[in-house]
């Protein structure tokens, strides 16, 4: 009798086909469980070392030992003839069948059932009212959860999740949903189909990311949101060693997917490039970062950010970052007695020579050309350029839209501002912004409602330019809120500032003197020098002077008709660089030249 033949009477490959099936149905269970419940990461792996380990003992056990109606006993102690190895044979491979379909059930339920997804909800998610046709080539990348041990792990998580948003972002045939308005429904109980309707997607990528040591498993769905299906879904359990790598392997299954449902032509390759090999400066950058987007702790956000590049001199992205942070400062943070626009500049042109194509560091160089250096001419150059190079960079866009306001071009900075809006429906500065140029060109229906809708939002960035229009209109409880909170909430005595706007022809005097010692005693760090709506109420134009950079963002105001015809407005607009800007582009159509070196505006 050959050895083969000896093993199949003695029931060895059905014992071995039968641990094999029974070893991979464990591992499927294994794999659910470990997700549930608040095991290590490695249990996977221990239970594949396990299972390894016991095989061959299994197949020794069953070639020395057989299963008889009086109990197990030895081979070689068994009579042949009274062996019981058939009728043994048959019920394992009745187990073995029981085993294999409960794994191809499981299999399949896996694959067709959906996981439970992110619950995510803001009270604030716009509605639009008559939706737009749904683009079938279009997804939103929800934020994913973190479920690591000890959920400290958010800011890692919504890297992942923005880093995948930008990859998709490059394939040309697919449109993604901005990162502000997809994380804006972190937290809700909105499901998969509402979500897509205020997105306007057809799909949808959610997930979730645990994270033990140096280990990470990343769970990733993309789902059909008309009917609530699953497209693709896959685990992915990585050693954390090359981020990025395992970035690529996700985005291109996630294309690759979307390519066989849509039908996209030709093959959908996303390549990623390591933006560092140092793990811990990328999650100091993915820290600060998502400090830099919130608009808070920003000055830990440098602190971060600097740390980052100190481990790795040559992480183009971080240096971008910082010199993001380092430019908008200003705007949250006063008198921390640092310069920082030479430092914005300084990492700007870093980034820039670790990476001529960074598109975000040439718009803050735009920024700076026209907050810090007054050369609108030369950040019109930084921001066409960051445009070229990304023409969905919403900073871009945003910036240059700001300085269109200011050198009075209204309805070019309204495209610009509105293409902002279309790129990123949650961009609640953007909104304000074109609210704010919707204003200044005279159309306050279209101003107050979108500046309502950053209300909804909780925003109020430009919200002080509302202020005397809430106030003439009735609404002087709002007013008195709003420039409360353009004042920093610091207990400023704000109504002397609606008393001198609902008595403008009054003496209001003692009002201003009351907001100046109240100036004397702030710790806030808030100046009325910054305040320049407030000290046109009062015609304070002599101290408007003293912050022309505050100033230029209300020159167009309806407010200013007094003062844009004083020698003050004048100065602001040379100051500002906005006279030589004129003189080489062309006056905008509320202005015009006297002579070869003055000139005269009214409202636009």
């Amino acid at each position: 009798m050959s050895f083969f033949t000896e093993l199949k009477r003695r029931n060895v490959i059905r014992v071995g086909v039968l641990y094999l099936v029974a070893a991979w149905l464990l591992l499927q269970l294994t794999d659910v469980l470990s997700s549930l419940l608040p095991v290590p990461d490695s249990a996977g792996s221990l239970v594949i070392l396990l299972l390894i380990l016991g095989f061959f003992p299994v197949l020794i056990f069953s070639w020395v030992y057989e299963m008889t109606p009086d109990g197990l006993k030895r081979e070689v102690d068994i009579d042949r003839s009274q062996s019981v190895t058939p009728d043994t044979g048959k019920k394992i491979g009745t187990v073995t069948i029981v085993l294999l379909v409960t794994a191809i059930v499981l299999l399949i339920a896996d694959r067709l059932i959906p996981e439970a997804a992110v619950d995510t909800e803001v009270p604030a998610v716009d509605v639009v009212e008559a939706p737009l046709p749904v683009a079938d080539r279009s997804i939103a990348v929800l934020p994913f959860a973190d479920l690591s041990p000890d959920q400290d792990q958010q800011y890692f998580t919504d890297g992942l999740s923005e880093e995948l948003l930008n990859l998709l972002v490059r394939v040309d045939e697919l449109r993604v949903a901005s990162r502000t308005s997809s994380f804006a429904f972190r937290g809700s109980t909105l499901g998969i189909p509402e979500i897509s309707k205020a997105l306007n997607v057809r799909h949808i990528l959610e997930g979730s990311v645990r994270k033990d040591g140096d280990r990470i498993r990343i769970t990733a769905q993309l789902i059909e949101a008309g009917t609530d299906t699953h497209v693709w879904s896959e685990n992915f359990d990585r050693e954390l060693v090359d981020i990025f790598a395992i970035q690529d392997e996700i985005a291109n299954a996630i294309v690759n997917a979307l390519a066989g449902e849509l039908g996209m032509d030709g093959e959908k390759v996303v390549t990623v490039e390591a933006a560092t090999e140092n793990l811990d400066a990328y999650e100091l950058y993915l820290t600060a970062r998502e400090l830099f987007i919130a608009r808070e702790q920003l000055s830990e956000s440098i602190r971060l950010y600097q740390k980052a590049v100190e481990l790795d001199p040559n992480f183009a992205r971080a240096w971008e970052g910082l010199a993001a942070v380092e430019a908008v400062i200003y705007d949250y943070v006063f008198d921390d007695g640092i310069d920082h626009f030479p430092l914005a500049k300084e990492a700007a042109e870093t980034a820039i020579s670790l990476n001529p194509d960074s598109s975000l560091a040439l718009a803050v160089l735009g920024s700076l050309a026209s907050d810090w250096e007054h050369d609108i001419l030369r950040s019109t150059e930084y921001f066409d350029a960051a445009l070229e190079k990304d023409a969905k960079n919403t900073s871009a866009l945003l910036w240059r839209g700001m300085d269109l306001v200011n050198v009075g071009f209204m309805d070019e900075a309204i495209a610009s501002l509105q293409k902002c809006i279309d790129i990123d429906p949650g961009y609640q500065n953007c909104r304000q912004h074109l609210a704010r140029a919707y204003m200044y060109k005279g159309d306050m229906v279209t101003a107050h409602r979108l500046h309502d809708e950053s209300l909804e939002h909780r925003f109020y960035g430009n919200s002080e330019a509302f202020v005397p229009d809430f106030v003439r209109n009735g609404h002087r409880n709002l007013a008195l809120v709003v420039a409360d909170i353009s004042l920093g909430s610091a207990g400023a005595p704000v109504i002397e500032w609606i008393r001198a706007i609902e008595n403008p022809d009054g003496d209001n005097s003692a009002g201003f003197a009351r907001l100046k010692d109240w100036e004397s005693q702030t710790n806030s760090g808030r100046r009325l020098s910054g305040e320049s709506l407030l000290l046109i109420s009062f015609r304070a134009f002599d101290e408007i002077l003293e912050n022309p950079l505050s100033a230029r963002l209300l020159l167009w105001h309806p407010e200013g008709d007094e003062f844009r015809t004083t020698p003050q407005f004048k100065a602001v607009v040379r100051e500002m660089g906005i006279f030589k800007y004129w003189q080489v582009r062309g006056f905008p159509p509320q202005c015009k030249p006297i002579g070869n070196d003055d000139f005269e505006c009214g409202r636009p």
